[in-house]
């Protein structure tokens, strides 16, 4: 069980504590900082809800390009990241596993998407297999007989999200210098002109020498930010479900696999401990986060088209989240034009991914001031102009 420390006077005060910021404690923790992470139940919205899929050459899309390098840095680093967890947490097992990925196409239209990305990620030097229906069916027996063709990325890889959580977690309760309260925060302190810490909603005042904006879709709703410098997030929501694979059905799928059936996008994320995670929808829907019967119909009409046998798995978890969405799909990471106060959100759907490169990148700056260079193109300063 976490025991929450007296909240006193930090280095640095985190708002939010999902992965990115959890992450980015632990990572800032290790640099020497003192840490103060605030969140009213942290680790339990979008982060938990993930899928935990790293899967930076799959889910490439066009004009991202300046985006992929820092998604592929990050999944570079994550297996190093993975074992320092393990050694900060006492050995907890994050649930990282390089299986690869699978993209599939379940007609002929489709088959002709999976082929345009195929050429764009050869135009980028991505290392990619274009496979037949049958090669694909032939590394995953569980797929439909009528498969068109798919794309097999070994690099590619998955991590258990709610396992990394409980690594983090783990990792920051043996580390003195970091404390969580429990309490959400209600507005930003700003004292002359720099940021210098928080009130909570229960008017407690946490003082710090700089404050990180990590709070999801919700970054947008601190008061005490100045207007101009309001971060431009907003919630994309997402239905996802989680299904139990019996032993006799055991192994249902091997990677996972990503598929485009009548140009709707999804995935299946098999979990070692015999999980599958299917997802996701996505919905401007405001800050609604209703399971609803035509998202989930809609998740499990077009996984039985390419897996028939989904419809024979227990259903044992439905669940929506909100993804923080920025106007260019890109995070948000680095000093504001307000001293003192940092940003790390907008990840959208590569929060998972990205974790290890925005923790590193956001200690970095806190301990020295200095932004990493493949940090230098998400500064949140590139809406400024947009927003006065």
């Amino acid at each position: 069980m976490w025991t929450m420390r007296s909240p006193a006077g930090s280095d640095v005060l985190i708002i939010g504590g999902g992965l990115i910021g959890l992450a980015a404690a632990w990572r800032t923790a290790v640099r020497g900082l003192s840490v103060t992470i605030c969140d009213p139940a942290p680790g339990s919205n979008a982060s938990f809800a993930a899928a935990g899929m790293l899967t930076p050459v799959t889910e490439l899309h066009y004009g991202e390009e300046t985006l992929l390098s820092l998604n592929l840095a990050s999944a570079k680093r994550y297996p190093s990241f993975i074992e320092e967890l393990r050694e900060a947490s006492d050995g907890l097992d994050p649930g990282y596993r390089e299986a690869g990925t699978l993209v599939v196409a379940f007609d002929a239209d489709d088959r002709e998407v999976l082929s345009e990305l195929h050429v764009f990620q050869q135009s980028l030097g991505l290392k990619a297999e274009w496979l037949t229906g049958r090669e694909a069916r032939r590394l995953e027996p569980m797929l439909a007989p009528g498969v068109r063709g798919g794309l097999l990325v070994s690099g590619d890889h998955q991590v258990d999200n709610r396992m990394l959580l409980a690594a983090l977690f783990a990792a920051l309760e043996r580390d003195p210098k970091v404390t969580i309260v429990r309490s959400k925060v209600a507005e930003l302190t700003v004292t002359g002109d720099r940021a210098t810490g928080v009130v909570l909603e229960d008017g407690t005042a946490l003082p710090a020498a700089q404050v990180v904006l990590s709070a999801g879709c919700w970054s947008g709703q601190i008061a005490g930010i100045p207007e101009e410098l309001l971060p431009p997030v907003r919630p994309i929501k997402g239905q996802i479900l989680r299904l139990a694979i019996p032993d006799v059905f055991k192994p249902f799928l091997s990677r996972t696999v990503r598929y485009v059936v009548r140009n709707n996008h999804a995935y299946l994320v098999p979990r070692a401990h015999g999980e599958l995670v299917l997802g996701a929808t996505v919905e401007e829907q405001d800050y609604d986060t209703a399971v609803t019967a035509g998202g989930v119909y809609e998740l499990l009409r077009d996984a039985r088209e390419l897996v028939p046998g989904i419809t024979e798995l227990p259903l044992i978890e439905t669940r929506a989240a909100l993804r923080p969405g920025t106007p260019d799909n890109a995070p948000l990471i680095g000093p504001t034009a307000l001293p003192g106060l940092l940003y790390a959100t907008g990840h959208y759907r590569h929060g998972v991914l990205l974790t290890p490169a925005t923790a590193d990148g956001v200690a970095e700056i806190l301990a020295t001031g200095t932004v990493p260079e493949a940090l230098a193109p998400f500064s949140p300063r590139r809406f400024e102009h947009h927003q006065k």
